[in-house]
């Protein structure tokens, strides 16, 4: 992942920008900037003669806008029931907008014993049931991702700053990191960013930003979350269990889950060393080689 972009206020668009995003919706009677997100420059709710429109951007010139425009391939592709419908895209003067259908809602709250778990759920098997885009549209293969950064990760000595466990079993970790990548191959289709941010409950829930799917086995959105439960108080045990009830993480082997925990681990503590979701990584990790 990349450093979170710099963020810009509504009115820092140019007038230009900002008129054709009237021209789509209507007077712009108030924009409420939104503090989440890593990809934007600017995430905001704004209120329009049309109604509510969630707006995120970047500038062109981003190595991040990629990342927008992963969103506008997959969004056609992705049922209402999962994902909100983007309304339009403009890119001008300098700035790709995504317009998107504001929906209500909070993020999910992943703690054990939790009211949100069977939504999660639901929108999970929901991603499992869905098509990705054809490969002669986009082509972003899961495991020839992850194949490229267990390369370099290979290559590299474990940061300094690595917990002394991840450094005395630093070995092991890549043996069994060096062996995710093939385990990943498939034609599902993957979010891979599945952290309560990205989930928003109301009766039901749906998952945003999408800049970071790619297609792959079932089993690896399941996983992801298993990190994620983890950070959020399940022990590794607990979490691998409600994990099970998708039968793609059901039927992946326990070398699969342990290759995968060991690369998320080896990738997370060069890039984000400190985070929650890397000490959970860690925890699952050492639950699995274990």
């Amino acid at each position: 992942m990349e450093q979170m972009a710099n963020r810009r206020d509504w009115h820092d668009l140019p007038a230009s920008v900002r008129a054709a995003v009237e021209h789509r919706t209507g007077a712009v009677s108030a924009a409420e900037s939104v503090s989440g997100g890593r990809n934007s420059e600017m995430a905001v709710t704004l209120s329009t003669d049309s109604g509510r429109v969630f707006c995120k951007g970047i500038t062109t010139d981003s190595p991040l806008a990629r990342m927008h425009r992963n969103e506008v391939t997959v969004n056609p592709f992705l049922p209402g029931r999962l994902a909100p419908r983007l309304l339009w895209s403009i890119e001008m003067d300098g700035w790709l907008l995504l317009g998107f259908e504001h929906i209500p809602g909070r993020h999910a709250d992943l703690s054990p014993g939790t009211a949100d778990l069977p939504a999660v759920a639901d929108v999970v098997d929901e991603i499992g049931r869905t098509a990705p885009p054809p490969a002669s549209i986009a082509h972003r293969v899961m495991s020839a991702q992850w194949a490229r950064a267990m390369e370099v990760e290979t290559n590299l000595p474990p940061p300094g700053d690595a917990d002394p466990w991840s450094l005395a079993n630093a070995d092991l970790l890549a043996t069994w990191a060096a062996r995710a990548p093939a385990r990943m191959e498939g034609r599902r289709l993957i979010h891979s960013d599945l952290n309560p941010a990205n989930i928003l409950v109301s009766d039901t829930a749906r998952v945003v930003d999408w800049a970071w799917w790619k297609t792959g086995a079932a089993w690896v959105d399941p996983a992801f979350l298993v990190i994620r439960l983890v950070a959020e108080g399940h022990d590794p045990g607990s979490a691998e269990e409600w994990a099970r009830r998708f039968d793609g993480f059901a039927a992946a082997s326990p070398d699969t889950l342990t290759a995968f925990s060991a690369s998320v681990l080896r990738l997370w503590e060069r890039k984000f060393a400190a985070t929650p979701a890397t000490n959970a990584a860690r925890t699952w990790a050492r639950y699995r080689v274990a």
